[in-house]
């Protein structure tokens, strides 16, 4: 029992506590020792995928967290809040009736690309050792250093003009990791000069997990066989990394954490570059490879009895 579980989180509840949930399911089924965790938070507030990993998987988090994502966000205009959406409380109210959706398509652009975001006091980045939000719920504000983020695409999907002094519009958003929706809407707000803050939120895939493939906690609770939900190691990191075959010496070579050589039939790729190390011939996952002076390196490598 190990791989990946791609869970519809519903709104309400954190992402600990579908991880929490997944544990119990593990334990009443007589799996009281394996590991589980989650590759990328989602707010309370926030619906769609969260990627669950479970045994071995846990060790690979870091490689789902950091693939790209794309959002269905509302943001609402003419209403700023003090944890950018609509948990928080409201600290500024403007007529924002004025707004247009030309304007607002005008707006995005400049968020599109590499770009800088300042993180919301409402966040679990730490600072001397002490969470912002934690900060933030004491009445304390500091200053933060902005971080750099990705945003590949932004597409004005709806525009909601029934309220005209409050407008929302749906966005679709794709991006790579690190990136606070949340802020998006409130840099947007402030550039419109209006005020905005998050209404709703779903995460519609994470790399190569997507919301049309996911399942439900009540869907996941109610099923005797999760073979058919369970995402493999391999399948879970997606495809886009080089396959590096391994049987007989090289599979033992790995597996003892000595480095191997390159085919000499394959062009070398750049250092630092990662690999999948798959045993021949079943195709398993057996180790993350790193590539550095013509060599593949263990970085993280897989017996096959990891829990």
């Amino acid at each position: 029992m190990q791989g990946f579980l791609n869970i519809d989180k519903p709104k309400g509840i954190t992402s600990h506590d579908v991880v929490n949930k997944v544990r119990w399911m593990l334990k009443s089924r007589g799996l009281k020792n394996l590991k589980v965790g989650h590759a990328g938070t989602l707010d309370p507030l926030a619906t769609g995928v969260l990627v669950v990993c479970v045994g071995a998987a846990s060790r690979l988090s870091e490689y789902v967290m950091g693939h790209e994502k794309t959002y269905r966000a509302v943001v609402q205009f003419g209403v700023e809040t003090d944890t950018y959406d609509a948990e928080g409380e409201t600290v500024a109210t403007v007529d924002a009736s004025h707004l247009t959706q030309e304007a607002l398509r005008a707006a995005l652009s400049p968020f599109i690309g590499d770009i800088t975001q300042i993180p919301p006091m409402h966040s679990a980045i730490k600072k001397d050792g002490k969470k912002l939000y934690d900060l933030a719920r004491a009445g304390v504000t500091i200053e933060r250093e902005p971080r750099p983020v990705t945003i590949r695409r932004i597409e004005l999907d709806n525009w909601d003009g029934h309220t005209p002094d409050k407008p929302q519009a749906v966005l679709e958003i794709t991006c790579g990791s690190g990136t606070y929706i949340r802020s998006l809407a409130h840099d947007l707000g402030e550039v419109l000069g209006v005020g905005a803050h998050l209404t709703g939120l779903s995460r519609t895939r994470s790399g190569a997990f997507r919301l049309s493939d996911s399942v439900t906690l009540d869907a996941l609770a109610a099923l005797v066989d999760w073979s058919g939900v369970l995402v493999n190691l391999r399948d879970g990191l997606g495809h886009n990394w080089p396959v590096i075959p391994l049987d007989g010496a090289a599979l033992d070579d790995v597996l003892q954490g000595r480095a191997i050589d390159m085919p000499a039939d394959v062009t070398p790729v750049p250092d630092e570059t990662l690999g999948l190390g798959l045993s021949a011939p079943d195709d398993v996952l057996r180790a993350v490879l790193r590539a550095e002076g013509g060599r593949w390196h263990p970085k993280k490598v897989f017996h096959g009895d990891e829990s």
